[in-house]
């Protein structure tokens, strides 16, 4: 019996390696030229914690003085981020052929301006806490806020891959914002620019494409979809405008799909449940479906 299954194995390890060799993307077995996943939802973690200090415990800590804790966590968070950025580079054409060193300081110099945004981000995170809180008056208090709404880890983490879109790294805000729609439902492209005092009440659903630009004072309800009006031309669109501009004080109700680059949504308006959107609505505008 076991020199049966052995025999079985070794045929279908054969089989397989030779299947490797058929050079398609998925064939690829090289292991270090990939970011790592887990690296990478460990840096989430690691910056949630130093976004919210005294939200969080940290296991791999045992130091209790809040400046040692945030040095030994910055620390981590630059050599890590360092490392799986020099990966990616390797994905951009001017970087392609440049050997590991360089990759590395590269790396590096894009993690430090990266940590030097993360005032700014936790300026912005604080809006968005006090948005949801003064949007919603099911919470307990801001603490109920932060440990247990989806919405606000979402934009957190969107906030963060954000920031290293804007530096020009590769693949990995993607990873970080699909981990954050993996666990809550929220899928938010990190190209989408949005501003100050977001709120997303309950989440599950949403989608916010990556050319979409939403203003301050947004409030998105669940099942709402700020995208695009069509993808066929697939790759031949990349770069183009292709998502909606939300101005401020918007607030978008369940269901309700905004799509094509063209189309903004006016200030202070609202736009009811389901209602579907392909053409620009004006300033206090109040967009309803009649039944």
């Amino acid at each position: 019996m076991a020199h049966r299954l052995e025999k079985d194995v070794s045929y279908l390890v054969e089989k397989i390696m030779d299947d490797y060799k058929r050079g398609r993307d998925i064939d690829v077995v090289e292991n270090y030229i990939h970011p790592n996943k887990d690296v990478i939802i460990k840096i989430i973690m690691q910056i949630r914690n130093i976004i919210f200090p005294g939200y969080f415990e940290n296991e791999n800590y045992r130091i209790y003085t809040v400046r040692n804790n945030l040095s030994m966590q910055l620390e981590d968070v630059l050599y890590n981020l360092s490392e799986q950025i020099a990966i990616v580079l390797k994905f951009l054409p001017e970087y392609e052929k440049k050997c590991e060193k360089v990759l590395l300081l590269e790396g590096e110099k894009r993690s430090l301006q990266f940590l030097e945004k993360l005032t700014d981000i936790r300026e912005l995170i604080q809006t968005d806490l006090q948005a949801a809180y003064d949007g919603d008056p099911a919470a307990f208090n801001k603490p109920e806020i932060i440990f247990s709404y989806p919405g606000l880890f979402a934009i957190m983490v969107n906030r963060i891959a954000h920031e290293l879109h804007l530096l020009g790294v590769p693949i990995i805000p993607r990873i970080m914002t699909e981990y954050a729609h993996t666990k809550t439902g929220i899928d938010i492209h990190p190209g989408a620019t949005i501003g100050e005092y977001f709120f997303i009440d309950h989440g599950t659903g949403i989608v916010v494409g990556e050319t979409a630009e939403i203003g301050n004072n947004v409030k998105i309800y669940q099942g709402v979809t700020i995208g695009a009006l069509s993808t066929r031309e697939g790759q031949k669109l990349h770069g183009k405008k292709r998502h909606p501009t939300i101005e401020d004080n918007v607030t978008i109700y369940a269901g309700a799909s905004i799509l094509g680059g063209e189309t903004v949504i006016g200030h202070d308006s609202v736009i009811g449940a389901n209602a579907f959107i392909t053409s620009s609505i004006p300033c206090n505008a109040r967009v309803s479906i009649k039944n």
